[in-house]
C-alpha cells in the first residue's frame, strides 16, 4: 500500500471540524490509574493537535506522540505541545508495551492500517491495569466522498495510475470493535456520531478530502497535468453529490468512537 505523503497545512485547514471528534472522544476517557504520573501515548499524532489536547487533560503526564509521517512530526515539534516527546514509527510495527502506558490514544489513524484489529489487541495488552485504549475513526466509507473516489480510481482513465488501492482503507462496524476490546479484557464503550458539518467556500468537500482520503492519490499523481485532471473530474462529481446551499455545503461526517478500560 502506498504510504501517503501528508500535508499538515491542508489537514489543519479544517482544524476546528477535525478537532471536535477528538475532543468528544477525550471527554469520555475516564480517570487514569496513576494521577500526576500518567504515561500517555498518542499514536498517529499527526501535526500535534491531538497531543496538545491530551496535554490539556493531563498536564503532568509523560506524553509521547507517535507518527509515521516526518512532515507531520516536524509540524508537531515546531507548533504543537513542546513538552511532549515525538517518535517516528509506523503503528503496524510499533510496540507500546515497553512504555507501560496508562492511555493509548489514537485519533483518525486506524482506517489507514490493514489488520488493525490485531493492533488494537496489542495496544490493550500493553496497558497497565486500569489503563485505557481510546480511538476514533471515520465511518463514512459508504458516503459519496469515498465511493465516488473509489469508482474514479477504478475507471479506465485512472486505474493504472491510482487504482491499485482503491478499496484498501476502511473500518469495521462498531459492534466489531466492541467485541475485540471485550475480548482483550477491556470494559468497552463504543458509539457513533454523524456531524452535519457546514463547509464554506468553493469545492469545500474536495478541499476537505485533500487533507485525508485523497492523500494516497495525490502521492501517486506526480505529474502536475494528471493531478489537475483528476482533481477536476473528482471535484465535478463532488459538487453534484454535495451541492452548495445558501449558507455553505453540508457535509455529513460520520465517526466511530471506542474507549476500552482494562480490568
Amino acid at each position: 500500500m502506498t504510504t501517503p505523503v501528508w500535508d499538515p497545512a491542508q489537514y489543519l485547514r479544517f482544524a476546528d471540524e477535525r478537532n471536535r471528534p477528538l475532543r468528544e472522544l477525550l471527554a469520555r476517557v475516564p480517570a487514569l490509574p496513576h494521577p500526576g504520573a500518567e504515561v500517555v501515548l498518542d499514536i498517529g499524532c499527526g501535526p500535534g493537535n491531538s497531543t496538545a489536547a491530551l496535554r490539556e487533560r493531563w498536564p503532568d503526564a509523560h506524553l509521547t506522540g507517535v507518527d509515521s509521517s516526518a512532515p507531520m512530526l516536524a509540524t508537531a515539534r515546531a507548533e504543537g505541545e513542546p513538552r511532549a516527546e515525538y517518535l517516528l514509527a509506523d503503528a503496524r510495527d510499533y510496540d507500546p508495551a515497553p512504555a507501560a502506558p496508562d492511555l493509548v490514544f489514537s485519533n483518525a489513524l486506524l482506517q489507514w492500517v490493514d489488520g488493525h484489529l490485531a493492533v488494537l489487541t496489542r495496544w490493550a495488552d500493553a496497558l497497565r491495569p486500569g489503563g485505557v485504549v481510546a480511538f476514533q475513526v471515520p465511518g463514512n466509507f459508504e458516503a459519496p466522498s469515498h465511493t465516488l473516489l473509489a469508482d474514479l480510481r477504478r475507471s479506465a482513465r485512472w486505474r493504472d495510475a491510482v487504482g491499485e488501492e482503491a478499496v484498501r482503507a476502511g473500518v469495521h462496524r462498531p459492534e466489531r470493535y466492541l467485541d475485540v476490546l471485550a475480548g482483550a479484557g477491556c470494559l468497552a464503550d463504543v458509539w457513533e456520531t454523524t456531524y452535519s458539518t457546514l463547509l464554506p467556500g468553493e469545492d469545500p468537500v474536495l478541499e476537505w478530502v485533500k487533507g485525508s482520503a485523497l492523500r494516497p492519490v495525490l502521492t501517486r499523481l506526480t505529474d502536475p497535468a494528471d493531478r489537475a485532471a483528476f482533481l477536476a473530474e473528482y471535484g465535478r462529481l463532488l459538487r453534484e453529490a454535495y451541492p452548495a446551499g445558501e449558507h455553505g455545503t453540508v457535509f455529513p461526517f460520520r465517526r466511530i468512537f471506542a474507549v476500552g478500560t482494562k480490568g
